[in-house]
């Protein structure tokens, strides 16, 4: 169990142990670090890049809550824009020197590793959309978590020659 997950789990906390969703909370954690305790910046600026940061691993968590393959995808996108604004942002405060080049390259490699990662499981997710393979449940171990309904395909298979 890595730090971030709760003792209590269910099938809709399964995102706690996505490797993209705990790297993101990692980000967020470096990124509010470097704004709020290790250097003075603006307040609304300081803010601004403390929600785009967080925002990654909300919006990976809320798309796996959602339990359809396409608001999943969909969300996974949010995280990505998610993603360039953070950057965006953090670029912006290495340029005007509140943050130095070597704390900007710690932020860096860790926002590409998100990114990469955040990418493939966009990747994976959209391939499993297309071959009309996602596994109906979220759960690795039925008995390990309470009974709730199983994830179901976006698309039912009546309106799929539709689609």
């Amino acid at each position: 169990m890595s730090h971030y997950e709760t003792g209590l789990r269910n099938k809709n906390r399964g995102y706690m142990k996505l490797i993209v969703w705990q790297k993101a909370m990692e980000l967020f954690e470096l990124v509010w670090n470097i704004v709020f305790i290790e250097t003075r910046i603006d307040f609304k600026l300081r803010s601004q890049i403390a929600d785009a940061a967080q925002s990654i691993a909300s919006n990976i968590a809320e798309g796996y809550g959602r339990r359809f393959i396409s608001e999943y995808i969909q969300f996974l996108y949010y995280a990505l824009g998610s993603m360039a604004e953070t950057m965006t942002r953090a670029v912006g405060l290495k340029q005007t020197k509140p943050i130095s080049a070597e704390r900007f390259h710690d932020f860096d490699l860790l926002h590409y590793e998100v990114e990469n990662r955040l990418l493939r499981l966009i990747e994976k997710l959209e391939q499993k959309r297309d071959d009309e393979d996602w596994i109906a449940r979220i759960a690795e171990d039925p008995k390990e978590y309470s009974t709730t309904p199983s994830l179901q395909h976006s698309i039912t298979p009546a309106l799929r020659c539709h689609a």
